[in-house]
């Protein structure tokens, strides 16, 4: 018999932006100037202890606009059909986002950053510290995005 699962989110905070739909958000926040403001709820403020000493944190949030989604799909970057996980859309059976943010300030539980390409209202489900030595690959393949995204 099968043994089942279950899994409960519980947002740690809200994010403020200045995108109010899905299609005024920037498709990879990475080249946006926008400072969108992160709030984490009081209750895990002491959480972001020593946070200021980090240029840049990855933030993991919940794409609550997101409505169905296609194991098949196109991107803005080619017109080929590709499978779900190869691309970063925010239409997957478990819409979570992650982005890679530049930590600008705290005040307090509020951080503001820039980079992040969340819609006003996403709900923030985590934080955690970008770590080049962890997070960043010297070699790297990516995939059919080779020659797309002219960084």
């Amino acid at each position: 018999m099968e043994e089942q699962h279950s899994l409960e989110l519980k947002p740690i905070g809200i994010i403020h932006s200045p995108y109010k739909n899905m299609g005024e958000a920037p498709y990879q926040g990475y080249k946006s100037k926008e400072i969108s403001q992160i709030e984490v709820f009081k209750e895990f403020e002491e959480g972001l202890k020593d946070i200021e000493g980090f240029s840049h944190i990855i933030v993991i949030f919940w794409f609550h606009k997101s409505q169905g989604y296609h194991l098949l799909v196109k991107t803005p970057w080619d017109d080929r059909l590709h499978g779900l996980f190869t691309t970063r859309s925010p239409h997957r059976p478990c819409p979570l986002g992650l982005t890679v943010v530049e930590l600008v300030t705290r005040e307090n539980n509020i951080l503001k950053v820039k980079g992040l390409d969340a819609v006003d209202g996403t709900p923030l489900l985590d934080i955690k510290p970008y770590m080049p030595s962890i997070d960043g690959k010297s070699i790297v393949k990516p995939g059919w995005f080779e020659d797309k995204l002219g960084t």
